[in-house]
């Protein structure tokens, strides 16, 4: 039972070290928003979305490798970590409590930090559209219908020579 808990180990120390990626990763990105460095802003949403799947991956193997401990230990295969860490011997409780906390607390500094960029990309999008709207007048925003159709501009736009001339 050594090596299938020591995978599980890896597995969660892993874990830890892709969410650490993903955190620093959406730092970087509030960094460039906050700086209206927009350049750098769609390279970093590619490294982001390519680090969402390595993390898909990773606690796709973590979960694999504690059901095959689940497994060992004659448990539901659908138990709960506290349920799987009471049932190993006591010298690894610790280390497994504190690694799946440690994961625990740090998908949620990386789910809070998603939401704020996602906050910060919005209204710097909104700011953009109302720029647009002041260069280009009748260029309102977009509407959609509740069928998710694109509605036509209520108004009809003028050219931006006509406006000039």
């Amino acid at each position: 039972m050594n090596e299938p808990l020591n995978n599980l180990i890896e597995a969660l120390r892993e874990e830890l070290k892709q969410y650490g990626e993903m955190l620093a990763l959406l730092d970087q990105e509030q960094e460039l928003v906050m700086h209206r460095q927009t350049l750098g802003i769609a390279p970093c949403v590619s490294a982001i979305n390519a680090q969402a799947d390595t993390l898909q991956a990773v606690r796709q193997e973590r979960e694999q490798r504690r059901r095959h401990l689940a497994g060992l230990l004659q448990i539901p295969l659908e138990s709960s970590f506290k349920d799987l860490i009471s049932r190993l011997p006591a010298p690894y409780q610790p280390l497994l409590q504190a690694l799946v906390q440690e994961n625990k607390e740090l998908l949620f500094r990386v789910q809070q930090r998603a939401r704020q960029n996602h906050l910060l990309l919005s209204r710097m999008v909104e700011l953009m559209q109302k720029l647009i709207g002041s260069l280009v007048p009748g260029a309102g925003p977009t509407t959609y219908s509740p069928g998710g159709l694109m509605l036509a501009p209520s108004t009809s736009a003028q050219p931006l020579y006509d406006a000039c001339g």
